[in-house]
């Protein structure tokens, strides 16, 4: 089986990518092993896409510029991965995954891929497999990675450590200009693009932009000398996509010629190996029988305050 995904992988057959992301995604031990046994095997083949990190809180049309930037990129004939992220519901763990049907001109171009996955309430607006899927999509030749996060707010810097350019869509008129000065999301996007500057929302996009870009300023550039830049977009009329991609080639070529594009990557391969040692050596922990005793007893303990939570973290590491 390992050896028939690894070749549909490698021949870009959506339906053998489709089938090895759902493995990553997989709690179940023996999918884990067929997985990493298949990106042993591909691992030469990724590493070459251009990976960009997409958010923007709830209704600023990140699904539409998606697909509205997708159909640009294919129509250059770019081959174009979208993972998107679902919010996960914290009773039911469900997810609506509705992506492909936001984005159905995207989801039938030959040259496109789609993927929604549930975020299943990990933090940071991505899910426990990203960069594994990430690594999946290259191994199939896929040279555009969009990455759409689940949209939720100032806490979604997760993607940046993933990708290789953070995009930060943003709404005017909606009150997220007051937050351009604060620190946080602002402060580790690339590039900013205000969403649906078209018809009577047009001028208070340019406004919005003028004011963005205002505070942009007074967040230092980074190593590479790269000031971020703030533009206007428009899904509907199809305005400021291209402006986009020349924006974010400009943006990965000065990156690239200053060394912070390799010297990115290496870090976030470090920061991947850092968070799956912690989620190893808790599976490891938690699936202890010995362990999972002493966990019911130390949570009785912290409920009933006789123990505070530091007492009972010293007790289990013990």
């Amino acid at each position: 089986m390992t050896e028939v995904l690894v070749q549909g992988l490698i021949n870009g057959d959506r339906q053998a990518l489709a089938r090895c992301i759902t493995l990553a995604e997989s709690t179940k031990p023996e999918d884990h092993a067929l997985f990493q046994d298949i990106l042993n095997k591909t691992l030469p083949s990724t590493g070459k896409s251009i990976r960009i990190g997409i958010t923007g809180a709830p209704g600023v049309g990140k699904s539409s510029f998606i697909e509205s930037f997708g159909l640009l990129l294919t129509g250059l004939q770019k081959k174009v991965a979208v993972l998107s992220i679902d919010p996960s519901s914290p009773l039911n763990k469900g997810s609506i995954l509705g992506d492909k049907t936001r984005m159905e001109k995207l989801s039938k171009d030959a040259l496109a891929f789609i993927r929604p996955s549930p975020s299943r309430s990990f933090m940071g607006g991505v899910t426990h497999a990203t960069r594994e899927s990430i690594l999946l999509c290259e191994a199939a030749g896929y040279e555009i990675i969009l990455v759409e996060t689940v949209g939720v707010g100032q806490s979604e810097v997760a993607i940046k450590d993933m990708t290789d350019c953070f995009l930060l869509l943003m709404l005017a008129g909606s009150g997220d200009e007051l937050q351009g000065i604060k620190k946080g999301i602002m402060e580790m996007a690339d590039m900013v693009a205000i969403t649906k500057a078209d018809g009577d929302n047009l001028k208070r996009a340019q406004l919005a932009a003028s004011e963005f870009q205002h505070a942009l300023h007074l967040i230092k550039s980074d190593d590479s000398g790269w000031a971020p830049k703030v533009i206007t977009t428009s899904a509907l009329e199809q305005k400021g996509l291209n402006e986009c991609w020349i924006l974010i080639e400009s943006f990965i070529e000065q990156s690239k010629s200053s060394g912070r594009f390799i010297n990115e990557r290496k870090k976030q391969k470090a920061h991947w190996l850092n968070e799956q040692l912690n989620f190893q050596l808790r599976r490891q922990m938690v699936n202890s029988m010995a362990f999972g005793e002493k966990w019911e007893e130390t949570v009785k303990l912290v409920e009933e305050n006789k123990w505070t939570v530091f007492e009972g973290i010293k007790f289990l590491m013990a």
